[in-house]
């Protein structure tokens, strides 16, 4: 059965950091993204960043300089280190693995970054 747990959300003032951490088990074959998204209350759920194909990773523009994903083979973990937080960054944080049978999602972790 596969899982994605997220963690290391929580509450931070703007100009702070945190990581996220994406743990995954499971057999899950040809992944195609690995991705952190987000959902701010009222809003749709929008990509933040993603490693593609396994190498190649993006960024959305308005996380684009503070924010970067990264993998740990080893550790079976993606992880999203964010930086210069800003209150526009407060949301649901999810971890998301597209492959070409199905999408995997977390449960998601809350990020709150007061001003």
């Amino acid at each position: 059965q596969v899982q994605l747990v997220e963690s290391g959300g929580g509450l931070v003032q703007a100009g702070g950091s945190l990581r996220l951490s994406c743990a995954f088990s499971g057999s899950i074959f040809g992944i195609h993204t690995m991705g952190w998204y987000r959902q701010a209350p009222g809003k749709q759920r929008e990509w933040v960043a993603g490693i593609i194909g396994g190498e190649s990773t993006n960024y959305a523009d308005s996380v684009k300089g503070r924010f970067t994903i990264s993998r740990d083979n080893a550790k079976n973990t993606v992880y999203l280190q964010m930086n210069s937080l800003k209150p526009d960054d407060t949301a649901v944080y999810y971890c998301g693995f597209t492959t070409a049978l199905r999408d995997y999602w977390g449960q998601g972790t809350q990020v709150t970054v007061s001003s």
